[in-house]
């Protein structure tokens, strides 16, 4: 996850390393200092508080996971179905390159509870976006209902998260995968499972 931004760049790839790695809480503005190579005041002339960095990292690693899924659905065909179910792929990739800790917004979210805290609406809108995402591929597929599909992926996406989490193995994409294609079979009516 390296960034171009100069020492911007910098404070957010250390400080979205350490979140996910060890945790929001546990990640002091001086783990990130050290990481980064920077001093704390140079960490908040960028970042006026953790929770401002906390978001900033969130929405940078939107924006890193949108890029990364739009490319892999571009590398990944013109059958609808097919881009549809690479989803898990995508997500198998993933976990095999390093997303041993699942997903660091539901991990945000599970971390920050019920606050106010900004990074919370971040969290969830990158949630929304992936459903919404998924849907407009269900409809491509011939969902007749997308948003129902765009949802129940959703569930098996995270369910996968959680199981990485808990066994560590990048097989459970794989899984999640075959159910996904029973899923999709059913509502199209295919009778491939």
């Amino acid at each position: 996850m390296t960034s171009k931004l100069g020492v911007h760049g910098r404070i957010l790839d250390a400080a979205a390393k350490l979140f996910y790695d060890d945790g929001i809480a546990a990640t002091c503005v001086d783990k990130v200092s050290v990481s980064a190579g920077v001093s704390k005041p140079t960490i908040y002339a960028h970042f006026h508080s953790k929770d401002e960095l906390v978001a900033a990292v969130l929405e940078h690693r939107h924006d890193q996971r949108v890029e990364s899924l739009e490319g892999w659905l571009s590398r990944s065909g013109g059958d609808p179905r097919e881009r549809l179910l690479s989803i898990f792929d995508w997500l198998a990739d993933w976990f095999a390159a390093g997303g041993n800790r699942g997903c660091a917004f539901v991990n945000a979210c599970a971390e920050l509870g019920e606050s106010e805290h900004q990074a919370l609406e971040i969290a969830r809108g990158h949630k929304h976006w992936m459903r919404d995402r998924l849907a407009e591929l269900a409809a491509e597929a011939g969902a007749s209902d997308p948003v129902l599909v765009g949802s129940n992926f959703m569930v098996l996406i995270d369910g996968a998260n959680a199981r990485m989490v808990v066994d560590g193995n990048p097989a459970v994409a794989i899984e999640a995968r075959h159910m996904a294609e029973v899923l999709l079979d059913n509502v199209l009516g295919t009778g491939k499972s």
